[in-house]
């Protein structure tokens, strides 16, 4: 697997910062990391959150139940540490451990597995989160990571 390291994963956090975030864009963000999905032929489901509360969430034909709850595992380590589930997933790693094993989270609610990005605005701080499953955690993480890039240079 190719892992970005810390610091990349770092620099891409500081990098996908937002000026603001209402639940409009949260919309708009959400329909375009649904429109890459099908630029690229892939069923995904998409969460997003603000505040913790829902403000967008769409399952994609061909997704399901599953890929629904798995949503939640990994949005829940953004609510936990602030940080990308990538970027906590390649901590515990780089240390010889998993989450599951070194964390004191239960693995049924708590997944640090690529996909969940914190929404982070300027001056504010963490104020949300988007989470994509259905695919690897690593491409989970992309489709994010090229939504919120999308969502940003469109602004």
């Amino acid at each position: 697997m190719n892992m970005q390291t810390l610091n990349q994963l770092e620099q891409l956090e500081q990098e996908l910062e937002f000026t603001g975030f209402t639940n409009e864009d949260a919309l708009q963000l959400g329909n375009l990391i649904v429109q890459y999905a099908k630029e690229n032929n892939a069923a995904i489901a998409v969460h997003i959150e603000r505040g913790r509360v829902p403000v967008f969430t769409h399952l994609m034909e061909g997704t399901s139940e599953e890929n629904y709850v798995w949503l939640f595992r990994k949005k829940r380590i953004v609510d936990h540490y602030n940080r990308s589930s990538a970027y906590i997933e390649a901590r515990f790693t780089g240390s010889g451990t998993t989450h599951a094993e070194g964390s004191l989270l239960s693995p049924g609610d708590y997944q640090a597995v690529g996909g969940a990005l914190p929404i982070r605005v300027k001056g504010v701080g963490v104020v949300g989160s988007v989470t994509v499953g259905g695919l690897t955690g690593e491409l989970d993480h992309a489709y994010a990571v090229e939504g919120v890039r999308r969502f940003l240079s469109g602004k």
